[in-house]
């Protein structure tokens, strides 16, 4: 007996046990096998806070190249010896840029990385606003602003999937921090640039290049983060999440390395519940959460990604829904480079002080810091969000009145009724995730809607240049503005329907 008892210990060890004792409910709990060469470390604490620093800079970079020159597009026009009509190409070339090189970023992102690209496009933006000043032509200073714009143009995509990536828990709290940085440059842009002229001395060529200062500063975090190898939070969840089980997910601009979208910087969230739940968080990062069938074992989720990304993306053109978004999306995009180019000028020609003039585009710009997080909560508990298109465009089309009528004794009502109506572009981003029930849905959708906007965007500020040349006032390009804001309207309140691109393709 004693010798039979013997062996018993080495027999204890039937490890598997708890595997098979259990339901398959208590075995789903248990972790994911491990591979060879698997890494869980998390990222270290101070790379977290270098990326979310890198995070803010960059934001504070995406709008000073075109606010600080529509404070001080007198002093260019002149010293250029720009028309009317140059000066509207000039303002026109943001959205031209963000339509042709936006589309670039994705597949520049599964090139090199999104860290990668991003510093670049910080260092393009600090070369072209600290060379353009000093070119000496309308030629070059056009070419060295679409370099610059080009910077901000792929950084614009490529921030929501940075965050998404790297604070995947966190994507609402991140986004609104660089929403807020975004908002704080633009409106630091348009406030400051005629002081910090004054100072150094009066030449519009330093008011406009020290702004590369800015940009310079912003390449030094990402340069550490494209020599930094460590695996994002979102790439282990993404490779666990392949390995077991069939979530499909899907993030901004192709989640740096999955899609070709476009996305916008801005604010924005929204949800919808459907046969899968899908949900923006900021401008343009869309995630899917539901029970979606996998074959196998490692690329059954991708399959099914790929699967669910083609239904809608050949057909998306026949939904009325998806262009009542990019004709709101583009309408909203018209208004805003049209008053960033133009509205200091406006001011100053009623008799506004240009410092003054600079102080009210910042004021308008500033309405879309808390805004940007008051409208899309909102948005999101409503079936139907017209009457928020509604009010927003009263807002837009009161506040030109009082441009043509009360220029300069009004200056400051107006400016915050024209920020309100600004703020139709977290609303926009809000409802390109309400309208499509998947997140394949949501990533074609917003691609579709924001490149076709851009696109649409291009006259408008070049129509207000021409018109203001050959008619010697603002009387017609301001009805033009508030003309362009009625059909905003009609297509808002069309995109704005509780229904969803599914339904129509």
């Amino acid at each position: 007996m004693p010798h039979d008892e013997t062996p018993a210990p080495t027999q204890a060890p039937p490890q598997p046990q708890p595997l098979n004792r259990s339901s398959a409910g208590s075995a789903a709990r248990l972790p994911a096998p491990r591979l060879p060469g698997a890494v869980d470390a998390a990222p270290a604490p101070w790379l977290l806070r270098l990326i979310a620093v890198g995070l803010v800079l960059a934001a504070l970079n995406l709008r000073p190249a075109i606010t600080s020159l529509g404070a001080l597009l007198e002093e260019v026009r002149e010293g250029l010896h720009m028309s009317g009509s140059v000066a509207g190409l000039l303002t026109s070339v943001p959205p031209l840029c963000f339509a042709v090189f936006g589309v670039m970023a994705p597949r520049l992102a599964r090139r090199f990385g999104a860290g990668t690209v991003v510093c670049a496009g910080m260092a393009a933006i600090a070369a072209g606003l600290a060379i353009r000043p000093y070119i000496g032509s309308t030629a070059g200073f056009l070419a060295a602003s679409a370099l610059a714009l080009m910077g901000i143009a792929v950084s614009n995509i490529l921030m929501p999937v940075i965050v998404k990536r790297w604070f995947p828990d966190r994507v609402g709290t991140m986004t609104g921090l660089y929403s807020m940085a975004l908002a704080l440059g633009t409106a630091l842009a348009a406030a400051v640039t005629v002081p910090l002229t004054g100072v150094l001395g009066g030449n519009w060529q330093s008011g406009l290049a020290v702004w590369a200062v800015l940009a310079a500063v912003a390449v030094l975090p990402w340069i550490v983060l494209v020599r930094d190898r460590t695996p994002a939070p979102g790439q282990r969840e993404a490779t666990r999440s392949g390995r077991g089980s069939g979530t499909a997910s899907a993030s901004g601009a192709g989640s740096g390395a999955a899609s070709g979208s476009a996305s916008a910087s801005g604010s924005g969230s929204a949800d919808r519940s459907g046969p899968a739940s899908a949900s923006v968080s900021g401008p343009s990062s869309a995630s899917v959460s539901g029970p979606v069938s996998a074959s196998g074992s490692g690329s059954g989720s991708a399959s099914v990604d790929a699967r669910s990304a083609e239904a809608p993306a050949l057909r998306i053109t026949r939904s009325r829904t998806a262009w009542g978004l990019a004709c709101f999306f583009g309408l909203q995009a018209t208004a805003a480079y049209i008053t960033m180019g133009w509205m200091p000028q406006i001011f100053r020609d009623a008799g506004v002080p240009a410092g003054t003039a600079g102080v009210l585009l910042a004021v308008t710009m500033a309405m879309g810091v808390p805004l940007a997080f008051v409208i899309p909560r909102v948005a999101g508990r409503l079936r139907q969000q017209g009457p928020i298109v509604v009010v927003l465009g009263l807002c837009g089309l009161i506040g030109y009145a009082g441009l043509y009528l009360a220029p300069a004794a009004g200056a400051w009502a107006w400016a915050l009724l024209l920020g309100v109506a600004n703020c139709a572009f977290p609303l926009a981003l809000t409802m390109i995730g309400m309208r499509s029930r998947t997140g394949a849905g949501v990533v074609r959708l917003s691609a579709f809607a924001q490149s076709t906007g851009y696109l649409l965007s291009i006259p408008g500020p070049l129509l207000v240049g021409v018109l203001y040349q050959h008619s010697g006032g603002w009387g017609l390009p301001i009805a033009l503005m508030a003309g362009l804001m009625i059909p905003q309207m009609v297509a808002g309140v069309l995109a704005g329907r509780d229904r969803t691109i599914e339904d129509e393709c």
